[in-house]
């Protein structure tokens, strides 16, 4: 069925803030009480889920809010400097309009993705944008999407770059485009069972247009 609804995730989606996410985590571990992560640790934390990837780096969950707050705040003095992943300008510009709706449900900030959208000039783009401030929780939020819009649960497309979307997303019933040129590896995400596994984004074009 083609999808009347695409969300995105952002980051690692649409935004390459990936390098710069990883820089601003450096700079804030030793205030945190962390150690710096470097050189080949970041190949081995792309194949962890959420859970597994906090236990790895020693992030207890008391002190995800305040990591993850003050890491959002410092990216947005940079947001300006993120590029879009290669690819996603056309692929946004060409999906748009072949559905009726067309958002963004992201951990990061509102205010961060408008800016860069604006910045980027892809904020007329998009219906609305959906932001958590937790690392958890995105099945609820897919869920009230599904309301505000009246549609069924295969109505809807997320489009994602981590093994914790495509875990909402099963979780609710909603078909999964989990995209590898993000944070968690190729591998680490098959072995999840995604609805579709991308590896450019010109495959999602390919998947509306039937």
């Amino acid at each position: 069925m083609k999808p009347r609804l695409i969300a995105f995730d952002f980051d690692g989606t649409i935004a390459n803030t990936l390098g710069e996410m990883h820089r601003i985590f450096n700079e804030m571990a030793p205030n945190f009480g962390l150690k710096e992560v470097h050189g080949d640790d970041v190949k081995d934390l792309r194949q962890l889920s959420t859970k597994e990837l906090l236990k790895k780096l020693g992030v207890s969950k008391h002190k995800v809010p305040k990591l993850l707050g003050r890491g959002l705040s410092i990216l947005r003095s940079r947001i300006e400097h993120i590029e879009l992943i290669e690819g996603m300008r056309e692929t946004l510009i060409e999906l748009q309009p072949k559905v009726e709706h067309f958002g963004i449900l992201t951990s990061n900030s509102s205010e961060n993705v408008e800016l860069f959208l604006k910045h980027h000039g892809l904020d007329h783009l998009f219906q609305f944008i959906s932001s958590k401030s937790k690392l958890s929780g995105k099945a609820k939020h897919l869920k009230s999407i599904l309301r505000t819009f009246s549609l069924e649960k295969k109505e809807m497309l997320y489009v994602g770059d981590e093994i914790r979307d495509i875990k909402a997303c099963q979780k609710v019933g909603i078909p999964i485009a989990a995209v590898t040129w993000g944070f968690n590896a190729r591998e680490a995400m098959s072995k999840e069972g995604p609805d579709y596994l991308f590896d450019d984004p010109r495959e999602l074009q390919v998947l509306i247009e039937g």
